[in-house]
């Protein structure tokens, strides 16, 4: 037997149908669609975590962190916990992901969850944590430049990337750089990106999903450790890229939804033109199949 959650306030309760409330009994105030590119914000207001492998405190091209914390796991009971660290970036990945996200959009605010260790050693586990507590912090973007080919994760990864979107938290997922099955970026829920080798800081839309857009990412320079720099290429390196654009979208237009936001990147891809508007007579169809 289907119920209804008449009256009750937002979030508190399921909905599964509608029934005796029309327009006026559920207003949304929302921001305008973005059709002209992304604003001219500069990240300021957006709350940014980067769940990777640490980021190097004080950078010169990352700057101040909002706060570094890492997932460590009880070897005893095998459980996870997300604790403050000073520890910083044990690889660089992380470093350089917050670096492109800084570049991009200047004044977002960048916390960092460390999940990754040394060589970019990892486990499935340690990763559904952290992302697990950067969802429950409400932060407005989470960008994971990594994935897992482990299936086991995959239900759990989808029912918490399906969870941060209904909460309006935007997870930014790496495409895997090799053609191999790996979550969570396989989902819907989450804005998955690829890389592309243009020398313009564009981003493109890919009509032949699941990688939705495409960034740059192909022989970039990013910050490393040791307040270093380095060219490198991967899919990782493009995702901050477009973090950092919906960062800006973002400050701009506070009351996007994650679909609006997709529909702004989309609208706002350098290969996305508007195609112009027929206006045909009242009563009049119009059939666009080819004779």
């Amino acid at each position: 037997m289907g119920t209804t959650t008449t009256g009750a306030p937002p979030g508190t309760a399921l909905t599964w149908s509608l029934r005796g409330r029309g327009p006026d009994d559920l207003p949304v105030v929302a921001d305008p669609a973005v059709p002209d590119g992304p604003a001219e914000e500069a990240g300021r207001g957006v709350r940014v975590c980067v769940v990777d492998s640490g980021v190097e405190r004080d950078h010169p091209l990352v700057g101040p962190l909002a706060g570094s914390w890492v997932v460590v796991k009880d070897e005893a009971t095998g459980e996870a916990e997300v604790l403050p660290t000073t520890t910083g970036d044990t690889c660089g990945h992380g470093t350089a992901c917050a670096g492109i996200i800084r570049r991009t959009a200047p004044e977002c605010e960048i916390t960092s969850v460390r999940v990754l260790g040394e060589r970019f050693s990892g486990t499935g586990d340690v990763l559904l944590a952290g992302l697990r507590w950067a969802v429950d912090q409400g932060f407005d973007l989470i960008n994971l430049s990594l994935s897992t080919t482990r299936t086991r994760f995959a239900h759990h990864l989808h029912e918490l990337a399906d969870r941060a979107y209904f909460a309006r938290t935007v997870l930014v997922a790496s495409a895997h750089n090799t053609p191999v099955e790996s979550f969570p970026w396989r989902f819907a829920s989450v804005l998955s990106v690829g890389s592309h080798q243009e020398d313009d800081a564009v981003h493109l839309y890919n009509p032949s999903p699941p990688v939705e857009f495409f960034a740059p990412g192909q022989n970039v320079t990013v910050p490393w450790l040791g307040g270093a720099t380095i060219r490198t290429t991967g899919n990782s390196f493009a995702t901050p890229y477009i973090t950092g654009l919906s960062a800006r979208l973002l400050s701009a237009r506070p009351r996007m939804t994650p679909f609006q936001l997709k529909s702004a990147l989309y609208l706002s891809a350098a290969n996305v033109t508007l195609a112009p508007r027929h206006h045909l007579p009242a009563g009049e169809a119009s059939d666009d199949s080819e004779n």
